[in-house]
């Protein structure tokens, strides 16, 4: 990273009453010193991908975290919980699925070598020795949600002829299958025989 860096705007402060900000300041700044923080942090916003699988608004994310005091700035590591709801990729039954994601990422301290050498979306900072949880944890989650989710590993999903769940459909079910070369032949046989019902067999020349 050049030395002729230009400097960056000062971030703007946090709220401590932010239940995604957590402050350092017992911690010092003594490489070594730890402390654990729970919190339950409602979801203001829907992660994840619309009718496919999300993380509700109104729910809530579980963090067990570990704060520990390095040279650098502030290493949080744990886990992110959270129940997501969705369809299932296969036979779209809806499914719910727990979530668990794990955390680590380190916080530099203003004016460390760390925060001289980096750019804030590669390693995010301290303000005022408080933490933004928030940008990590989302990210963290979102990208632990799958892509394409089942309600079991073996769904077989729906019968592609009549749309049918697989899973509800007795053994042997199939679907007679015409051969295309004939199908022409097959649909005009059907619309004579419906002719000839439709006359009925008092039709007179």
């Amino acid at each position: 990273m050049s030395e002729n860096k230009s400097p960056q705007a000062r971030p703007a402060q946090l709220d401590d009453r932010n239940p995604w900000v957590l402050d350092t300041r017992e911690l010092g700044r003594h490489a070594g010193l730890s402390k654990a923080v729970h919190r339950t942090i409602p979801v203001a916003t829907a992660l994840g991908v619309p009718d496919v699988i999300t993380i509700d608004a109104g729910s809530s994310l579980e963090l067990d975290l570990m704060l520990e005091s390095v040279v650098e700035g502030v290493l949080v590591s744990g886990t992110a919980s959270a129940v997501a709801t969705g369809h299932c990729a296969r036979c779209l039954d809806p499914i719910t699925e727990d979530i668990e994601v794990d955390l680590t990422e380190l916080f530099a301290y203003p004016g460390s070598a760390t925060e001289e050498t980096t750019d804030e979306d590669e390693i995010p900072r301290l303000v005022d020795d408080r933490i933004d949880l928030e940008p990590t944890v989302r990210d963290a989650v979102v990208l632990a949600l799958p892509l394409a989710p089942l309600c079991t590993e073996d769904c077989r999903g729906l019968c592609i002829e009549c749309g049918v769940k697989w899973a509800d459909l007795e053994p042997g079910h199939g679907h007679e299958k015409i051969d295309p070369r004939w199908a022409a032949l097959v649909d005009r046989f059907e619309d004579e025989t419906g002719d000839d019902q439709a006359d009925g067999p008092g039709k007179q020349a």
